[in-house]
């Protein structure tokens, strides 16, 4: 499978996404909307829980804790979460909804027809504990014997090629950045077992424990599969993939779009990395009409072919048979499972419970054949006046950041242009597909866990490969409709928001504008956003990878992005472990351009239907922000936000409140912060860029 740097950074995925408004066509004084709405929004009077508010910490001096301060110190995390906030709480609930369509399938799944039937079946497998433990190792057999087969390079090429296993450089598909209406092949780096390079390569106790648990998880799991020096199996694989992370690039640097798209020819390849056979192996994968291949991390795939020759054979299939086990530990007897879970749960993320089986079957039929659901999903929870209420806020936040660019002091007239044209060009997608995936061609057998997964990747991957001599297919979903998240792909300049995320806390057609604004308002904001930020930018509005800003423009907007990352560097959540500004620039720049394109959204609404009132003691600008704020409060395990701040793009989720609202003049206004406040920020070196 493709490595994700690539992708990542050509599609800006959000991790943590979005919230939601619900922009009535309001034509009441706002007097009225006020007193209509009041009483009537799920959460609270008007949509905010003023309850969650720490009312003894004032607002200029941490107001993450003043909007969410009283429920985070009273909400105890679930013992099966890492972290858990609003996000997590829309989850689960969508998880319900999504579990009580599983359960009418698999009762009687003949019923639902062929695609019902796939889903119950595939979802009963699943649940079949009794079943799952009497075959044992059995379904590993067929897997294992492959690999035990090898006996060259050319065999090793082949399994590295083939769905569901390890390969030190994946590959895969996505629409060519030089041309967003043709399918073009990547490769990246790939393969290790922990979390990235720096599990391997940082210094200190941690470190040292995480690798000492991994050498152990290792271990265990040859014992439970009756396989052969573990221990030395073990120290082979761990120096392997060592190796491995020695030459593999750092988060910031997958992100940056100008270093990882380097398209090659097939002779280009062979220079870059002539070990992995490159003809012989694109034409295995079935990529045998491809000659040209984007090759993100450069000098890690040079350095995993030079593995490939260095490292013994028998090592090599010693590590293919431990990343077989472990990634498919979940689909074997509880054992494997719990081994699994034990290293990657409770040690990397200090989660201490395993979450309920009914709701990681969720989660696994969800990932695999999700849109079979997903279909399901909308007849039943996607009204139509969500999607004439997004509408209408989608327009709002449209005309906002229209007015914000014209009114760009920073920018010259020919770069400003070409934004106003990426913009017009912007294309929003809410709700769910216009066409859905036919599962048809998938076998799913009841009888068969491990089978179902493997084919269902599998049937992914073909999908993939038939989609490739074709144009880019604009109506395809990265995400299904009952996911409680929202992205931006800067390839087809569209923004995406399933039907999931269109539910309280994030949007309510019964709650106060101002709340609508600031929550949804700022993530779908903060997607547009997307299109600006310091990778985004770097695409036109076609989805090309093109350089349309002037050299002085360009300047400008680097300084100021250079300020935002140097702020958020500052932050250190865990001693010696500070914020990667470089890492998270992408979604610092959507997080603040996006709050400013709500507020200035917001601002239209109440030019249009007049000053809101204060209610409960809060004007409108004051339940905007108290909104953005308590989307991201939450809670999180200390070796989970240890895992994100050295993976993950996204900031903490207190600096994408605490990192953002300084930044912004009306939140001064809205709360009287001065200079004698910890937040305050002296208004010159306030960043402002969308």
């Amino acid at each position: 499978m493709l490595s994700r740097s690539l992708v990542l950074a050509a599609a800006s995925l959000l991790a943590i996404t979005a919230a939601q408004p619900a922009l009535a066509e309001h034509h009441e004084e706002a007097a009225e909307v006020a007193a209509s709405t009041a009483g009537s929004a799920e959460i609270g009077p008007w949509g905010i829980d003023l309850e969650a508010r720490n009312l003894d910490v004032d607002p200029g001096d941490d107001f993450y804790q003043h909007a969410g301060g009283t429920w985070m110190e009273e909400t105890e995390m679930p013992g099966d979460r890492s972290r858990y906030g609003s996000f997590d709480i829309l989850r689960e609930r969508a998880e319900q909804q999504v579990h009580a369509i599983l359960n009418d399938l698999a009762a009687n799944p003949e019923a639902a027809g062929p695609t019902g039937q796939m889903v119950g079946d595939f979802y009963g497998a699943w649940m079949d504990e009794d079943a799952i433990e009497a075959r044992g190792t059995a379904p590993l057999e067929p897997y294992m014997a492959r690999i035990d087969a090898i006996e060259d390079r050319a065999g090793l090429l082949e399994v590295f090629g083939s769905v569901g296993y390890a390969s030190p450089v994946g590959v895969g598909t996505l629409p060519d950045p030089a041309n967003p209406t043709r399918y073009i092949a990547a490769a990246g780096q790939d393969g290790l077992g922990m979390p990235n390079r720096d599990y391997y390569l940082e210094e200190g106790e941690e470190y040292d424990a995480f690798r000492a648990a991994y050498r152990d998880y290792i271990i265990q799991l040859h014992e439970l599969a009756g396989l052969p020096d573990g221990e030395g199996r073990a120290d082979r694989i761990i120096a392997l993939e060592t190796q491995l992370a020695e030459s593999q690039w750092e988060p910031a640097r997958q992100r940056d779009i100008q270093q990882i798209y380097n398209p090659m020819n097939r002779e280009q390849l062979a220079e870059l990395a002539p070990q992995f056979d490159w003809p012989n192996w694109l034409d295995g994968m079935g990529f045998a009409s491809i000659d040209t291949v984007v090759a993100a991390e450069t000098t890690a795939i040079t350095a995993a072919g030079e593995l490939i020759d260095s490292v013994p054979l028998d090592t090599w299939k010693e590590y293919l048979t431990f990343h077989f086990i472990s990634d498919y530990a979940p689909y074997l007897p509880e054992d494997f499972d719990e081994a699994r879970f034990n290293f990657f749960g409770r040690t990397l993320r200090d989660t201490p419970e395993q979450r309920e089986r009914w709701k990681r079957g969720v989660a696994l039929v969800n990932n695999h054949i999700g849109e079979a659901i997903g279909q399901v999903y909308v007849d039943r929870h996607y009204p139509a006046e969500s999607q004439r209420q997004m509408d209408e806020l989608i327009v709002n936040l449209r005309a906002a950041l229209q007015e914000r660019i014209e009114n760009s002091d920073w920018m010259d007239e020919p770069t400003r242009a070409e934004a106003l044209s990426k913009l017009a060009a912007f294309e929003p997608r809410i709700g769910h597909p216009e066409n859905w995936i036919d599962y048809s061609g998938l076998e799913v057998r009841r009888d068969d866990l491990l089978g179902n997964v493997i084919r269902a990747q599998q049937f992914d991957f073909d999908l993939d490969l038939e989609r490739l001599p074709h144009p880019v297919d604009r109506s395809l979903w990265a995400m299904n409709p009952q996911t409680v998240n929202a992205y931006y792909n800067p390839l087809l300049n569209q923004i995406t928001f399933p039907a999931a995320i269109l539910q309280p806390p994030f949007f309510d057609p019964n709650a106060d504008p101002a709340v609508n604004y600031g929550a949804i308002g700022g993530v779908i904001g903060h997607e547009i956003g997307h299109g600006f930020d310091d990778q985004g930018r770097q695409f036109d509005g076609t989805g090309r990878i093109r350089d349309w800003w002037s050299e002085e423009t360009a300047a400008a907007f680097e300084e100021r992005s250079g300020r935002l990352g140097t702020q958020y560097g500052a932050f250190e959540p865990i001693e010696g472990v500070n914020v990667n500004g470089a890492l998270t620039m992408g979604e610092n720049i959507g997080d603040l351009g996006g709050l400013e394109m709500a507020y200035s959204a917001y601002r239209r609404y109440v030019a249009e239907h007049g000053e809101p009132p204060v209610i409960d003691g809060l004007t409108g600008d004051q339940r905007f922000f108290l909104s953005w704020a308590q989307v991201w409060r939450g809670l999180i395990r200390e070796n989970a936000l240890r895992e994100r701040l050295l993976t993950d793009p996204h900031s903490p989720a207190e600096y994408r409140t605490n990192g953002v609202v300084p930044n912004i003049d009306a939140w001064y206004e809205a709360f009287d912060v001065g200079p004698d406040n910890a937040m305050y920020i002296p208004p010159e070196q306030r960043v402002k860029i969308w």
